[in-house]
């Protein structure tokens, strides 16, 4: 890495971030898991749903997926993955970005998109923000946005923008970027740095 790319790092801090994204069912979260499979002091950030008694298959898809992980990895669900980054003390897989997104924007509410916008922008800068700073590796998983079933409303217009810039800023302090396609992983090679910009001040991806 070149004098004058570090001299662009957010904060001259050093990147831990590997961004995994690719299609729905395509593999990725399970390379997520290989890429972390050496070390033993994981911590599963699951940022999706708490599991529906009333939905037993939805129950057995969680259990398939905390099964084939390290009986020494910790599962934490939580919404909040800026904190479980702040807090790290070890190796994070975060997964994933999509099912953050759908959370961030339930708070908010989907009647109201400028405030869903709004409260998106905001928990984007504490994300990204908390990546730059982060001292462990991390391990981000996301759906490749345009690879997903999503509606053609409003509120699915508004979540495909939102996951298209997010996904961007994060590959743009992370450190490594892999696409999994059908099980192949493609790896994009090192990251190109961009000066990260908090979204309060820049609304463009």
């Amino acid at each position: 890495m070149s004098g004058a790319t570090e001299a662009a790092a957010p904060l001259g801090r050093a990147r831990t971030t590997t961004l995994v994204t690719g299609p729905i069912r395509s593999g990725k979260s399970r390379h997520a898991e290989d890429l972390l499979r050496d070390h033993s002091d994981v911590t599963y950030v699951a940022t999706g749903r708490q599991v529906d008694p009333a939905d037993p298959e939805w129950g057995r898809r969680v259990e398939t997926h905390r099964a084939r992980r390290a009986e020494s990895w910790r599962t934490l669900e939580t919404t909040d993955v800026a904190a479980a980054i702040d807090h790290a003390t070890g190796p994070l897989l975060v997964d994933c970005l999509g099912t953050w997104l759908t959370a961030v924007v339930d708070d908010a509410g989907w009647d109201d998109l400028d405030t869903a916008s709004a409260t998106v922008r905001r928990e984007t800068d504490r994300l990204v923000e908390s990546l730059c700073a982060a001292t462990a590796p991390v391990v981000v998983v996301t759906n490749e946005v345009g690879w997903s079933l999503v509606a053609t409303s409003a509120s699915g217009r508004l979540f495909q923008d939102e996951l298209g810039r997010l996904n961007a800023f994060v590959s743009r302090v992370a450190a490594h970027v892999h696409l999994v396609v059908a099980g192949r992983v493609i790896d994009l090679g090192d990251a190109p740095l961009v000066p990260w910009q908090p979204r309060s001040r820049t609304l463009d991806a």
